[in-house]
């Protein structure tokens, strides 16, 4: 017999709703979550939202106030520092775990992305999301879907602290050099340069974030 794969949980859909909105701006840090009114625009129940709301609650994009609701998280700026360096050491074991374990095929994949990186110069949006790529396969060669997890939740906790700040000009090129280094490193397996490298990586990040976060 063949199993029969069950549709996505509506409380994951609405969850993913909800996430784009707040990392996109729509629903602003420290803004009140209006259930009533989402659950209508979206066509559900209250149960499956308050189940979203659970799950981003977990992540750290939500905030439940006994008697008051739920709120987008507020990310002061001064915690970017606190989050990049967590950041920064679970990248940088998982760039020494690459160092060490990758295939030859698996680094030819992080070039190919690179590569398409730094085609992506001139458009933003798709340098950012060509750049979550790379780390996130990057992530996804040491083989452990915790740190990946951990990693995800810390980035989107950045990302939200960011919320409607600027890009830092000049931050692309730097990034791209930091990367081409990381990959020679990779090449040469060596496991403690590439962990150096990737903590100069997020300290280059750190820097242009504060940048943001002050424009």
């Amino acid at each position: 017999m063949s199993a029969v794969l069950s549709p996505r949980p509506l409380y994951e859909d609405a969850a993913e709703l909800l996430r784009q909105r707040i990392l996109g701006g729509d629903l602003p840090p420290g803004s009140w979550i209006d259930e009533l009114r989402l659950a209508e625009q979206y066509g559900i129940s209250r149960t499956p939202l308050r189940e979203a709301l659970k799950v981003l609650a977990a992540e750290g994009l939500v905030t439940m106030k006994p008697r008051r609701g739920a709120y987008v998280t507020e990310v002061p700026a001064a915690d970017l520092d606190k989050l990049f360096h967590l950041l920064a050491l679970l990248e940088g074991d998982a760039a020494a775990a690459v160092a060490r374990l990758a295939t030859p095929a698996e680094l030819d994949e992080l070039d190919v992305l690179n590569a398409r990186l730094e085609q992506a110069v001139d458009d933003g949006p798709a340098f950012y999301t060509l750049n979550v790529q790379f780390h996130a396969r990057l992530l996804a060669l040491t083989g452990n879907p915790w740190q990946t997890q951990l990693v995800n939740d810390l980035r989107r906790l950045i990302q939200l602290a960011l919320v409607g700040s600027l890009g830092t000009a000049g931050r692309i090129q730097d990034s791209l050099r930091e990367h081409r280094s990381l990959l020679q490193a990779l090449r040469r397996r060596d496991a403690e340069g590439a962990t150096a490298l990737m903590h100069d990586h997020m300290r280059g990040a750190l820097a242009a974030a504060r940048q943001r976060s002050s424009l």
